[in-house]
C-alpha cells in the first residue's frame, strides 16, 4: 500500500464522488444566491448574512478541493484479488468478545469511510490493525483505554 494512496470500497468511492458533485453543482449555486441576496441588502461592512454566506462559500470550496485531491489518489479495493480466508480492507468480520460473549460485525474500511454507527471501522484503528491478515478462529488481543480486549474471529465475508 502506497503512502499517498487512498483505499476505498466502490461504495465509499461513489459516496465521495456524489458529495463532490453535490457541492459543485448544487451547493455552489445555493451559496451564490445567498451572497447575491445578502449584497442586495446594502452595506457589506455590517452585513452578517453576507459574512455568513462568504464563510460558507470558503468552507464549501475547501471541501471541494479536499475531495478532488483525495479522489485523485483513490485505489478502489478489488475483492477478487484478496484472499477470502484472511482479513483485509473491505472484509466483513463477525467477532465474539471473549469477556462479554457478545457478537458483533465490523467492516474494515479506510479512515475516509469509517463510520462506527454503521459498523465500519478503519483498518488503521487499534481493532482494525489487530484484525488485519487474521483468519477464522484466531483470537486477537487489542489494547484499548480500558485495558486489553480479546476477540475471536467467527466469520470473514466480502
Amino acid at each position: 500500500m502506497g503512502i499517498d494512496e487512498v483505499y476505498l470500497t466502490r461504495e465509499g468511492y461513489e459516496k465521495l464522488k456524489g458529495e463532490l458533485e453535490y457541492l459543485e453543482k448544487v451547493k455552489r449555486r445555493e451559496i451564490s444566491k445567498a451572497i447575491a441576496h445578502a449584497r442586495s441588502l446594502g452595506d457589506l461592512g455590517e452585513n452578517a448574512e453576507y459574512d455568513s454566506a462568504k464563510n460558507e462559500q470558503a468552507h464549501c470550496e475547501k471541501r471541494i478541493a479536499e475531495l478532488k485531491e483525495k479522489l485523485s489518489r483513490v485505489k478502489i479495493i478489488d475483492s477478487e484479488n484478496i484472499p477470502k480466508d484472511q482479513i483485509f480492507i473491505g472484509a466483513k468480520v463477525l467477532l465474539l468478545d471473549m469477556d462479554t460473549e457478545e457478537q458483533f460485525e465490523y467492516m474494515l474500511v479506510s479512515k475516509e469511510e469509517a463510520d462506527y454507527d454503521a459498523g465500519k471501522i478503519s483498518f488503521e484503528s487499534p481493532v482494525g490493525k489487530a484484525l488485519l491478515q487474521r483468519k477464522v478462529n484466531d483470537i486477537v488481543e487489542v489494547k484499548v483505554p480500558a485495558g486489553i480486549s480479546k476477540y475471536k474471529i467467527l466469520r470473514i465475508s466480502r
